[in-house]
């Protein structure tokens, strides 16, 4: 096995600055005479007035119904991460029942004192549990929309009265006005009844992942490829979705990363190796790989060289749906060439029977066919470039996509796994060399390198793949790379509860500072690593911020076999240190934490994003509203919002829970299978006409005009 090495500081161009504030007041009188230097985005802000400060008495006790969804993601430790007494980083033992590190330096710092009042719920659960006992509690968890509609009700605190007394999450709300919205709660007052939560923000979230020494093995050297034994590729099915003449000339990184260069796919000379495969009829694996490598060269010009896996795998990769479509074929019909065995999964996902990781699939089928919403940050919602909202469920292409995918799945080019809805993982797939290719989290995901793979192999992100998108800029649309998976507001929140803290000033300042403590740079370093024991004294460049790195202490502790961790940065925060729980997580830990062969491949897509190469939905109003992020949450009133929660069919065909059930799955596994609904248009047409989907976006349409208007009050 692959033992994990020490990380390298490399500059990732893809997640903005953190925001910044130099001298945080005491405890127990937290001053606020210094603004912020800068903002998440990046963006200067004017000096912030002086005020009062948030002055609370010594050892103010806050009662805390607040976590991350689980009895082991809250402030103190639960019996099963504590055991009988766990030993960390900082040389201190903890037992159940206590604080964990993160939540005792708050402590420390601020001079304010918690008290556990969290259920371990999930954040719905945990605010429908104290809803009735609001009294009983000074901050809870909650979804937005819930904290919203009981803030309208004055259940909760409006934060927004007090921003000048909280120059850090003030400043941070300034800079990102998609964030200011998204927390709004009554676009009318400007409301606001929560703080919000980012796992990462500005930032891209999944990607593509596969075995890139297995795309090496097919498509490098010189000559032809040979194999001993191969496979016939299946009867085909599915169709070119790139042209099959004429040239598209393609934006790439430059090899070295050193800058941007036009590349052309041509058609003319090369042909479609798709429509060329399938003219090809029966032929073997051996075959369909040669096939491919002598499409890389003419189609390319020779510009990949013997690098052929390049076109994928490389820093100025250019790959496409159809080419991947046709690396798939080459992939299951050549399992005794990489594997040894008689079957290779092409496409899977993390739990094959797990709906909430299966929608994974037709996320990435969104980004394989131009299609908006299927990764929205809001249900399928996305902004066009009329400024209006749509609904990707309303729309044919949305299923179009799905039958490109089904066409795959009669090819079996999807897992076999997925297809059956059976329990098996990437886990399973990559220790026993069995899948090839899945869409997730770069940093969970690589770190098999290191647990499950091989010396040699190798699982890495591959670049965006190029599609046709219709952003408005040609009735033809345009062939770029973009991605929909961009991280912003999550939908939970911390709010703080108007009968718990009611006319205690004391309790009611510490909540405030609590939160505009968490937005400052101190505070954002310790909420996602832990205070000091975890940090060493030495720093490295991220996103031109100088950032800490990790302790030796850490780094061991999070690779400690007892603790159970492995690696992964997220997990380990949570159940131990006590941080990225809520507000603002810096990547700069997680990067720290990604395996070398993960940095590597989000390394790519961080230089392509940042030279303009992968273009994302940005967390302002662009000048394109195309471009424009879905706010996470609209301001809808509890009468809409009970409205659409009418709307049974809109959620229950189109869940992604982990129990729930995907229609836009079942056609991509079978077909159309339900009466009425044939093909694309009957789709569309049923979900807005026979499934409410008219009256649902008439709701969200008015709730974005009513975001624009209020956008106009903050310039």
């Amino acid at each position: 096995m692959k033992k994990y090495k020490s990380l390298t500081a490399m500059l990732l161009a893809i997640v903005m600055t953190a925001a910044l504030l130099s001298g945080c007041g005491p405890s127990i009188s937290y001053e606020q005479s210094q603004a912020p230097v800068s903002s998440e985005a990046g963006t200067q802000t004017s000096d912030a007035p002086e005020t009062q400060g948030l002055t609370f008495a010594p050892g103010t006790e806050l009662r805390m119904a607040t976590g991350y969804n689980s009895a082991k993601t809250g402030l103190f430790f639960d019996a099963e991460t504590a055991g009988n007494g766990v030993t960390l980083a900082d040389g201190k033992t903890y037992h159940t029942g206590e604080l964990k590190p993160t939540w005792v330096a708050v402590q420390d710092k601020l001079g304010m004192v918690f008290k556990d009042q969290y259920q371990g719920q999930s954040a719905s659960k945990e605010f429908d549990f104290w809803k009735e006992r609001l009294g009983d509690v000074d901050m809870v968890s909650g979804t937005a929309t819930k904290l919203n509609e009981n803030g309208v009700a004055g259940s909760m605190v409006n934060i927004a009265e007090y921003l000048d007394q909280m120059p850090n999450f003030k400043a941070y709300l300034e800079a990102n006005p998609i964030v200011r919205m998204s927390i709004t709660g009554d676009t009318a007052t400007g409301a606001i009844y929560f703080s919000p939560y980012f796992d990462g923000v500005d930032d891209i979230e999944r990607m593509p992942l596969m075995r890139t020494d297995w795309v090496e093995k097919l498509l490098n050297g010189e000559g032809e490829f040979t194999a001993s034994s191969s496979k016939n590729i299946a009867a085909p099915v599915y169709q070119p979705y790139m042209p099959t003449s004429g040239k598209v000339e393609i934006d790439v990184v430059k090899a070295d990363g050193s800058g941007v260069e036009k590349i052309s796919k041509d058609y003319d000379t090369a042909g479609n190796i798709i429509d060329k495969m399938n003219a090809a009829g029966a032929i073997s694996g051996v075959d369909a790989v040669n096939m491919l490598r002598t499409y890389i060269d003419e189609a390319y010009n020779g510009y990949y060289g013997t690098d052929r896996a390049n076109l994928f795998i490389g820093q100025n990769a250019a790959w496409d749906a159809d080419e991947l479509v046709a690396l798939l074929r080459c992939v299951v019909a050549n399992p005794q060439t990489l594997n040894g065995t008689d079957t290779i999964q092409g496409l899977f996902s993390r739990e094959d029977d797990n709906n909430q990781r299966r929608v994974d699939m037709f996320r990435f089928a969104g980004t394989l066919f131009g299609v908006r919403g299927l990764e929205s940050r809001q249900g399928y919602l996305y902004i066009g470039s009329d400024n209006a909202m749509h609904d990707a469920r309303q729309e044919p292409e949305a299923y179009e996509a799905m039958e490109r995918m089904n066409a795959m799945v009669k090819e079996g080019l999807v897992s076999d796994a997925f297809v059956a809805m059976s329990a098996e993982s990437s886990a399973t797939y990559l220790e026993n060399d069995l899948g090839f290719m899945h869409y997730d989290y770069n940093q969970t995901q690589t770190l098999m390198n290191a647990t499950k793979l091989q010396e040699g192999e190798k699982y890495m992100a591959a670049m965006v793949p190029v599609a046709r998108w219709y952003d408005g800029s040609s009735d033809d649309g345009v062939y770029m790379r973009f991605t929909e998976s961009w991280r912003s507001v999550k939908t939970d929140g911390w709010g703080i509860s108007k009968a718990g803290v009611g006319d205690d000033q004391d309790k009611l300042y510490a909540c405030l500072a609590l939160i505009d403590f968490a937005y400052s740079e101190e505070g954002q370093i310790l909420m996602s690593y832990g205070p000091e024991a975890w940090r060493s004294s030495e720093t490295f460049t991220f996103n031109g911020t100088e950032m800490p790195k990790i302790s030796d202490a850490c780094r061991e502790e999070l690779w400690n076999p007892d603790l159970g961790a492995n690696g992964n940065y997220t997990n380990y925060a949570r159940w131990y240190l006590g941080s990225t729980l809520s507000f603002l997580k810096s990547q700069a830990f997680e990067y720290q934490c990604t395996h070398e062969v993960g940095q590597e491949g989000a390394g790519y897509i961080s230089t392509a994003i940042g030279l303009g190469t992968i273009k994302h939905p940005e967390l302002g109003m662009s000048s394109n509203p195309w471009y424009t992020i879905v706010p996470t949450v609209l301001p809808t009133t509890k009468v809409e919002n009970d409205t659409v929660a009418g709307y049974t069919d809109l959620e229950n065909r189109f869940n992604q829970q982990k129990d729930g059930d995907n229609m836009l799955l079942s056609i991509m596994v079978n077909g159309y299978t339900e009466s009425g609904m044939q093909d694309a248009a009957s789709c569309a047409d049923t979900v807005s006409n026979t499934w409410s989907g008219k009256q649902y976006l008439a709701i969200m349409e008015g709730a974005w005009q009513k975001d624009i208007a209020y956008y106009e009050t903050l310039k």
